[in-house]
């Protein structure tokens, strides 16, 4: 999409919102700022580690890729110290997470030991590990990663999954979790 070199409106556009304002420094903290305007699902990717516990991590950067194969990829910083371990297990377990789900996203975000807390989960016999209330669980091997600036981009095979499909999915969207406004609920009488 190109710009138009002036503010002015074309001809028959229509009434239009006026351009934004450039950005002078192209730091994080604005580029976080303006990556958060666009909403996003949120997943958590987990499986259980080789002493039998479950470790896992929130990401908020999850695809789909391709259908054939069934392809996913997600975005991972390479500061994280719990990719390292994930990326080494037989299979991981990919949970879209639910609406009512914000508190477990946010543990999931929070110090490693505390992340499980109160959480229900299950674990298939690859040790793939899958969270209870979420909308969608994937079954998935790591196929690729491919370095990206600060992060590496994983490439997912999808094994199996499960879906809840009348479920609504945890949103992501200006730093604050949202919920999607369904037509049922639109439709309902305010009490």
């Amino acid at each position: 999409m190109t710009l138009p070199s002036h503010p002015h409106t074309s001809p028959g556009t229509g009434d239009r919102a006026p351009r934004p304002d450039p950005v002078a420094a192209l730091d994080a903290r604005t580029l976080r700022e303006a990556f958060g305007n666009f909403p996003s699902g949120v997943t958590a990717v987990c499986a259980v580690t080789d002493e039998g516990r479950p470790t896992g991590l929130a990401v908020a950067s999850f695809t789909s890729v391709s259908l054939e194969p069934p392809l996913v990829s997600v975005c991972l910083q390479l500061s994280s110290r719990t990719w390292p371990r994930l990326r080494e297990l037989p299979r991981l377990g990919l949970s879209v997470l639910g609406e009512d789900q914000g508190a477990l996203c946010r543990a999931l975000a929070g110090p490693e030991q505390d992340r499980f807390t109160g959480a229900g989960w299950e674990a298939d016999d690859d040790g793939a590990v899958f969270l209870h209330g979420a909308v969608t669980w994937y079954a998935c091997t790591l196929r690729a990663e491919v370095p990206a600036g600060d992060h590496c981009i994983a490439l997912l095979e999808i094994d199996r999954l499960w879906t809840r499909p009348a479920s609504e999915p945890l949103v992501f969207h200006g730093s604050r979790f949202r919920r999607l406004e369904s037509q049922e609920r639109a439709a309902r009488p305010a009490a």
